[in-house]
């Protein structure tokens, strides 16, 4: 079922400007002949050159506003396609004035245009659509399509911190970056009932766990 849009959604966006730093697309503008967009420069949007963290897919942002929170020595950025899920994180995080969490509109392809290679200390996968179906493979986050552009904004020896639900999601994210040369780490089949400590919910695993769905997780290191 189609969502439907959010009322004054254009509105809502607009004022959302101090939080938000605009739309992914943007960044290839070189492309149609206008001038490019200056990568992203944490001095400039955050005022220090505190670790860069990014998520990619962070829906209403619960799980990316209370990381903000806890490690204010971090600077965050999400990334989210649909600006009617975005809203309302970026409503929230601009209500709660922290100022060490950002959001861009947009799709994962574009991210080696706005980020700066070697420029991001962790990147962040929390329940990123599967994508079933075979023929859509391509779409899927952990497809050596966007392993290419993890490691080229990647910081040397950074990581990769995956979840999902989707056994077969996660398998495939096993063999793609086992074949890539990635090496991986506490690898997890069922999160909640494993010795990981420190785990913050997103509102998917939220709703996942409460149908008594296992939680799968790793960590990758380029």
């Amino acid at each position: 079922m189609r969502m439907r849009k959010k009322r004054n959604l254009d509105e809502r966006v607009a004022a959302c400007g101090d939080v938000c730093l605009g739309w992914l697309q943007d960044y290839v503008a070189e492309q149609r002949g206008d001038e490019p967009m200056e990568q992203v420069d944490t001095m400039k949007i955050f005022g220090n050159n505190n670790p860069l963290y990014l998520e990619i897919g962070c829906g209403k942002g619960k799980f990316i506003q209370q990381m903000a929170e806890e490690n204010p020595d971090i600077n965050f950025i999400a990334v989210e396609q649909t600006r009617n899920v975005l809203i309302t994180a970026m409503e929230r995080t601009q209500k709660s004035g922290i100022k060490n969490l950002k959001y861009y509109i947009g799709k994962a392809e574009y991210l080696e245009k706005a980020f700066k290679e070697n420029s991001v200390d962790m990147i962040i996968l929390n329940f990123s659509c599967p994508y079933p179906k075979e023929k859509y493979a391509k779409h899927r986050l952990t497809h050596e399509l966007f392993l290419k552009i993890y490691s080229k904004i990647l910081k040397p020896e950074h990581i990769i911190k995956q979840k999902t639900d989707n056994s077969k999601f996660f398998q495939f994210s096993i063999n793609h970056f086992s074949a890539c040369g990635w090496q991986l780490r506490n690898v997890t089949f069922d999160l909640h009932n494993s010795k990981i400590e420190g785990n913050i919910m997103t509102e998917y695993e939220e709703k996942f766990s409460s149908k008594g769905n296992p939680i799968h997780k790793m960590i990758i290191r380029r």
